[in-house]
């Protein structure tokens, strides 16, 4: 049975962008997953399991990328990967609010 493919586009919301604390949640959501996984912006594609690949994005807030998984768990791999950067934002905005309050 050959492998799943899937893909899905996000967009970076979180203000700060793609740099290097929000690039190691996203190399650690990938890398919960068996799919192989990567990440693409017009210039380049990254190994979304690789923090040096990652951070090589340099994916500011607005960025539009293409999140691609390969394998039998590549569903739960997209969505898991779409809700860190679209939905928590990386968790930053609700921690920066947070800090503004205390």
């Amino acid at each position: 049975m050959p492998d799943s493919v899937c893909k899905i586009d996000v967009e970076i919301k979180n203000r700060n962008g793609l740099h290097m604390r929000p690039a190691m949640l996203l190399v650690d959501i990938a890398s919960r997953f068996t799919s192989d996984i990567k990440i693409s912006n017009e210039q380049t594609s990254a190994d979304a399991k690789s923090i040096m690949q990652v951070t090589m994005l340099a994916a500011a807030a607005g960025t539009k990328l293409t999140v691609t998984a390969k394998g039998h768990d590549c569903n739960l791999a997209v969505e898991a990967i779409k809700e860190l950067i679209e939905v928590r934002m990386f968790d930053e905005e609700g921690r920066q609010e947070t800090v503004q309050a205390g």
